[in-house]
């Protein structure tokens, strides 16, 4: 995890306890409601960004000229392009 071996995740949890001591599951629950907020807050942004994106590319879209186009009707061949598939008698 993160690169750490697990002698150095067991150097860290040892140094965390000496610091802390009895405050440890307070601190760790303080982290964890300050993360939750992080994230959360990164993934409005993250919203914000997407739907600024999706408004850009449909106004771009919409003033395009082959959006213009679909109004008017296309101009169709009268008769078909290739000639009609005749079996052998």
């Amino acid at each position: 995890m993160f690169g750490l071996s697990p002698f150095e995740l067991m150097v860290i949890g040892v140094i965390a306890v000496v610091l802390f001591g009895g405050n440890l599951p307070e601190v760790a629950r303080k982290f964890g409601s300050s993360y939750r907020d992080v994230r959360r807050t990164l993934n409005d942004v993250q919203q914000q960004f997407r739907e600024a994106e999706y408004e850009a590319k449909r106004a771009l879209t919409l003033d395009t000229p082959a959006a213009n186009k679909l109004d008017e009707p296309e101009d169709e061949p009268a008769e078909p392009a290739a000639p009609k598939f005749k079996p052998p008698a």
